[in-house]
């Protein structure tokens, strides 16, 4: 897969140079209510897991892409096709931006633009879907600003702290 360039980022295939950064996100349980993770995972299974990273999306089912700013190789984020389902032309989208810093400013909308762009032009996908938290306001507007629509409540779907949360359940067909 070659680079999506953007105008202030762009997005490229994950590397071995990326464990520390795949590590830290995976292992920061601040957002495992996102990734629905539960415990946390060992360098050895990141480098597994980067070292398979080369399968492309029809194999692994799933693609998971690197978020840099247009003139350095560090990643800032993350940003994922899963669920990846060729017979039905669908994939779920999801997308972290690491650290504080760089949030609010643009970077997940021209990530979104991008991988909605190579999803619906270059994998031909007739939708994508999104899984968010009913209280996370930041990703419930990045995702209607593109057109994703809500079709659906997952009532008391994530478990924290002994507290139930919906789940909205966003989709996009083009």
């Amino acid at each position: 897969m070659t680079t999506l360039k953007g105008n202030t980022i762009y997005l490229r295939a994950l590397e071995p140079e990326d464990l520390e950064f795949v590590y830290a996100i995976e292992n920061n349980e601040s957002v495992w209510e996102v990734s629905n993770t539960q415990t946390p995972y060992s360098r050895f299974l990141i480098r597994q897991y980067l070292e398979n990273a080369h399968q492309d999306i029809y194999e692994a089912k799933q693609l998971r892409m690197a978020i840099c700013l247009k003139n350095s190789f560090e990643a800032i984020g993350l940003i994922d096709l899963f669920d990846f389902d060729p017979k039905n032309n669908r994939a779920g989208v999801g997308i972290l931006i690491s650290n504080e810093s760089n949030r609010n400013k643009g970077v997940g909308s021209e990530a979104l633009a991008l991988i909605i762009n190579y999803a619906f032009e270059q994998l031909q996908l007739h939708q994508l879907y999104a899984n968010i938290g009913s209280d996370n306001e930041i990703s419930l507007q990045l995702f209607t600003k593109f057109g994703f629509q809500k079709i659906g409540t997952k009532k008391d779907w994530i478990k924290i702290n002994n507290n139930y949360k919906d789940e909205l359940l966003f989709q996009l067909i083009k």
